[in-house]
């Protein structure tokens, strides 16, 4: 678009909170300026008719295992990371955290400095990094490798530490049967997202752990203590308050839709659920399987399973999400987006997932289908 004035309209505009319509949004030299009632903007400069989709900010995901063919833990490198964020701009991501599964100390050391190096690239998307462990609870590994499972030591909270102090975004992912309250204060304190995930501790002991300073809760539902009568659980401990906020795998898959309703009605007007993809190698592509440590994962009718079953991450990208959550699970379309976008981005603190008036750039934002079918990115 070669004008320094850019007028986008013929759709609906959500710009992280609300959905508009009736609207036009002006941009100046590809930059947000302001939304104006539709047909009282000046003819002059470029305009863009959306046909009747909806335009967004770009979504965020704060756990991406892999894309494009790739997994983060097989070559923890900014090569790696360049085509899983390649992959994920053609899934509508605008910003995400590579999240490294089970591993050796090695390899998270190599996890570390490549986001930092790719960060330093200006690799465009990397946001940061999560950690899912290997501090977690052997009893709910779920496809993480046990033989990699381990307590956390006094060198690698120091290491955690030392590499939030190099990196904007760090998320944890550790259980406490693997980590003592004082190591997740220190982290808190440090400025690490602390989430609870891959756990069996109580209820008590999961309140005890967020009164710490964990912040977040990984794939609720999944990989974790249910919720009981007698026993909440760390479900119960994430649903009951304002102290957790938690991630969600909206494929109807991992969460049934009815499970998911309660949670939003927890959770969600509180702005306190996000979405999470959970993706793996196969995302941005057609492969029908990739091998994670060694381990054959398969593809199959949109779930993927280790040979015995195990479900091992997601074959969920966030549009799909957002369409479960309107069509499965009834949620407005507007608390929907705002749960790939800005509520995820205000947990991580991310500058991204709103139309802010300077700063938000229209390449890159979402053209979404408005029956949620398709996106295409704003070139």
């Amino acid at each position: 678009m070669s004008g320094a004035i850019t007028v986008v309209s013929g759709g609906p505009v959500f710009d992280g909170t609300s959905v508009h319509r009736g609207v036009e949004a002006v941009f100046r030299r590809g930059v947000f300026q302001g939304l104006c009632p539709a047909g009282t903007t000046a003819q002059a400069g470029d305009r863009l008719d959306l046909g009747g989709s909806i335009l967004a900010p770009g979504f965020v995901d704060l756990q991406v295992n892999g894309g494009g063919g790739v997994m983060l833990n097989d070559d923890p490198s900014p090569h790696t990371l360049r085509r899983m964020a390649e992959a994920h701009a053609t899934l509508g991501v605008a910003g995400f955290l590579p999240t490294l599964i089970t591993d050796c100390p090695q390899t998270v050391t190599q996890a570390i400095r490549a986001t930092g190096e790719a960060l330093a690239l200006g690799v465009p998307g990397v946001a940061g990094l999560h950690l899912e462990g290997p501090h977690l609870s052997v009893a709910r590994k779920g496809a993480h490798d046990p033989a990699h499972i381990r307590p956390m030591t006094d060198a690698d909270l120091e290491a955690l530490v030392a590499a939030k102090a190099t990196l904007p975004v760090l998320m944890v992912t550790l259980a406490p049967e693997s980590v003592t309250s004082e190591q997740v204060r220190r982290l808190s304190d440090a400025g690490v997202i602390v989430s609870l995930g891959h756990t069996d501790a109580g209820y008590r002991t999961c309140q005890a752990y967020a009164a710490a300073g964990a912040r977040a809760v990984t794939h609720l539902f999944n990989a974790m203590s249910q919720f009981g009568s007698r026993e909440p659980g760390l479900v119960g401990a994430a649903l009951d308050g304002p102290r957790l906020c938690a991630g969600l795998i909206a494929d109807g898959v991992h969460v049934h839709p009815a499970s998911m309703r309660l949670a939003w009605r927890a959770k969600g007007e509180a702005r306190q659920l996000f979405l999470v993809s959970d993706a793996m190698a196969v995302a941005g592509t057609g492969l029908d399987h990739f091998h994670l440590g060694g381990r054959r994962i398969q593809r199959r009718g949109g779930q993927l399973r280790l040979e015995d079953g195990t479900l091992a991450g997601a074959d969920l990208d966030l549009l799909q999400a957002v369409r479960v959550l309107v069509d499965a699970v009834s949620i407005d379309l507007a608390p929907a987006l705002a749960a790939a976008t800005s509520v995820p981005a205000e947990i991580a603190g991310l500058p991204l997932g709103r139309l802010r008036a300077g700063k938000t750039p229209l390449a890159g934002l979402n053209k979404i289908a408005p029956d949620l079918a398709s996106l295409a990115r704003v070139r």
